[in-house]
Formats: structure tokens, C-alpha cells, sequence
């Protein structure tokens, strides 16, 4: 599901450049087969305690997968000490993902580990154990934690001094205002002038950043 989006655009060179380095580790790696002819099978799930519809993620797989991930960061970093890490698992009622969010975390982490659950959830034992920190992207359910760690990669790899190249001012910094304009500056579409507002073609810098900051309601 992450190579598209992975090999694609400023990430793929952040990747290429060695700026962030994406792994993965999957839970089912970590199931034991019960059975005495391995079929493959590796289920991560299992029905939740006082019932209730769909599974819920087992938190046995999960947390062997995280503590693989630690091992692999600590070795990487040769001392843990060194190893500054945030443990992320989405909640759709957790606190809201911001850009600040992804500043601080780009600035303050040298490692993040995203867990993407399925099913109706993961045992919630996981939060407790690993002390997790809870996010969400938004009021909405997904099929999955993927979306939401995609969202998480792109945003905070931003941050990264270098992954944008020479476009070295964020466009976060930048979005003032919702309305934006290029060129032409009339757009004739269905017999009707479209025109750029006067104040971006003034050259007057002082009302400009004014008429922007009106834009985003400030």
C-alpha cells in the first residue's frame, strides 16, 4: 500500500537521499503457527471481551513487532540513550494531527514509530504498555491505520531540513489566506471575467501580507 506513494515525488528523493528512511514490520511475522503443518496462516486477531461486532487486533503480534522496531533503532543509533522515540497509534477521538505537531516531532524525535491498525482496533493493552501517544487525522473511521500514516510521513518528512530542496520555504509558513492566484490575471471561463485581486498586483508587500492574514480569518 506505502510503495506508490513512497516512490513518488519529493518523498522518493527524501527516501533516495537517504533524508528519512521508511520500515516496515508486520505483526503476522510475529505469530506462531499453532498447528503442525504450517499452512501460512498468521491471524492477528481475535473477538473482543464483552462481545460486540468485527476483531480486535491482538496486542501479543503488535508489541513484538514494536519491540523489533526498537531493537533495529537502538542498533542503528548504537546506544539507545541516543534514541529518541515517539510511538504513535491513531484513535479517531485522540487529539487532532496538526502542522505544529509534525514540527516538533520532526525537530524533537530521531526515530517515530506508527502503528496502523485494522479490524475494530488494537487491544488496548498496547497504549498502556508502550505509552502510546494518540492521534488522529480527523472525526471518521478508515479501513485502516495506513491513510492516517502516510499522512504522518508526508507531513513531519517536510520538516526534514533538505527534503524539500530548494523550495526551502514550507508552504505552511506560507498559506495565509485560502485564496491563492497564478497567472492569467483575467480568466474568461463561460463568458465571465475572472479577475486577480487588485491588492496582489499592488507590489505593496505591508497589504498584501494584511489582505492575507484577513483571509485566514486572523
Amino acid at each position: 500500500m506505502f510503495t506508490s506513494y513512497l516512490n513518488e515525488s519529493i518523498l522518493a528523493r527524501a527516501v533516495e537521499s537517504k533524508l528519512i528512511k521508511v520500515a516496515f514490520y508486520n505483526p503476522r511475522d510475529f505469530v506462531k503457527n499453532k498447528n503442525k503443518k504450517d499452512t501460512g496462516y498468521r491471524p492477528v486477531d481475535d473477538r473482543p471481551y464483552g462481545g460486540g461486532p468485527g476483531m480486535v487486533m491482538r496486542a501479543e503480534p503488535v508489541l513484538l513487532a514494536v519491540e523489533k522496531a526498537l531493537k533495529n533503532i537502538n542498533k542503528k543509533n548504537k546506544d539507545k540513550n541516543q534514541s529518541k522515540v515517539l510511538i504513535i497509534n491513531f484513535v479517531p477521538t485522540a487529539t487532532k494531527f496538526t502542522t505544529d505537531f509534525a514540527k516538533k516531532s520532526a525537530k524533537k524525535y530521531t526515530d517515530i514509530i506508527l502503528i496502523s491498525g485494522r479490524y475494530e482496533g488494537i487491544d488496548a493493552r498496547v497504549d498502556k504498555i508502550l505509552k502510546t501517544t494518540k492521534i488522529s487525522i480527523g472525526d471518521y473511521v478508515l479501513t485502516g491505520g495506513e491513510l492516517p500514516s502516510m499522512i504522518l510521513i508526508d507531513s513531519i518528512s517536510r520538516q526534514i531540513p533538505g527534503v524539500l530542496g530548494k523550495f526551502e520555504s514550507l508552504e505552511e509558513e506560507r498559506i495565509s489566506s485560502s485564496e491563492i492566484y497564478t497567472r492569467p490575471e483575467i480568466l474568461k471561463w463561460n463568458n465571465k471575467n475572472y479577475k486577480v485581486p487588485k491588492v496582489l498586483l499592488s507590489g505593496n508587500h505591508k497589504d498584501i501580507e494584511e489582505w492575507k492574514k484577513k483571509g485566514k480569518g486572523l
